[in-house]
């Protein structure tokens, strides 16, 4: 019996879990959104703030020992940082420049860019069936965009900026958590107030500070809390991927981020009543079942090599 409770409570934390990545996931986009549109808050001031909100939090998750901190070089990190900042902020700027169709589509072609770059900079070999899925999720992502009726040049330039970025930080970073054995949660831990530090010489270059419009400028006190909240969501989002892939395993992560990505595009559809062709649907349904294929073709692979580890004697 003790054994049964034990297995029902850890269900339960583990569906406690999920669900709260579900909905700070969710909340987190819908809430920048919220933000730009109805307050029109500078993109990289809160970026800033999410950074700063981030490093707190994982100042006060290292005091109650959830993890140890472990000396790393800063040369080490710079690039890294540098790498962070940017996809952050275009990654924010696809957001606040399309609709959220389009945003969350451009953010599938990560992967394609990543195995790209892995192929050509680190010579990493691909199967064929994984390489053969690029092309549903690519055609989807075109199709969705050349039939979005608010397709805008300026969105699809930070829009690819932001995946390009995105999918160098990826890719350092595994080879960072590898070269200075960490986990993510320790390095960004020494991450977070160097990307903070380059954010705040940059913002006076790119934003107001103090002016109207700046982020110390006369914000009204509903937009000041809901930009504080959007920092600790997005510490929250990060906090919650950490625990689901250490509590449970990368296909319950990716399976369960295949609802969220679907979630997102039909709030996105409902909340800011974006239109959306049939064009637009095929191009979603192309590009979600090419990330399906990927992530089965994946798994499969890796399930495959750990088996072949097992019995080898």
């Amino acid at each position: 019996m003790a054994a049964l409770a034990d297995r029902v409570r850890g269900s339960g934390r583990i569906a406690a879990g999920l669900l709260l990545n579900l909905l700070v996931s969710i909340c987190i986009v819908f809430l920048n959104k919220w933000i730009y549109v109805h307050y029109g808050f500078p993109n990289m001031s809160l970026t800033l703030v999410h950074f700063v909100v981030t490093w707190l939090g994982l100042y006060v998750c290292q005091k109650l020992d959830m993890f140890a901190p472990k000396s790393l070089p800063p040369s080490k990190l710079l690039l890294l940082a540098l790498s962070f900042c940017g996809f952050v902020v275009f990654t924010n700027l696809s957001l606040q420049n399309n609709t959220i169709g389009t945003y969350q589509l451009a953010k599938a072609m990560t992967t394609p860019v990543i195995i790209v770059i892995q192929t050509f900079c680190y010579k990493k070999t691909f199967s064929t069936k994984i390489q053969l899925t690029l092309i549903p999720i690519t055609v989807g992502v075109i199709l969705n965009s050349y039939y979005d009726v608010k397709f805008n040049f300026l969105g699809t330039v930070f829009a690819a900026l932001g995946v390009f970025v995105t999918s160098l930080y990826q890719v350092w970073v595994g080879a960072k958590q590898h070269e200075l054995q960490v986990n993510s949660m320790q390095l960004l831990y020494y991450q977070a107030p160097m990307s903070s530090a380059m954010l705040l010489v940059a913002v006076p270059f790119f934003e107001p500070v103090f002016a109207e419009g700046g982020i110390f400028g006369p914000w009204s006190v509903s937009a000041l809390l809901m930009v504080l909240l959007s920092g600790v969501i997005a510490f929250m989002v990060n906090l919650s991927i950490y625990w689901i892939i250490g509590n449970t395993s990368p296909v319950t992560y990716n399976m369960f981020g295949h609802f969220k990505f679907c979630i997102t595009l039909f709030g996105g559809y409902v909340l800011f009543k974006d239109p959306l062709s049939i064009n637009q649907g095929l191009g979603m349904l192309c590009t979600l079942f090419g990330i399906l294929a990927y992530t089965h073709f994946k798994l499969s692979e890796q399930e495959g090599s750990k088996s072949k580890l097992v019995q080898r004697p």
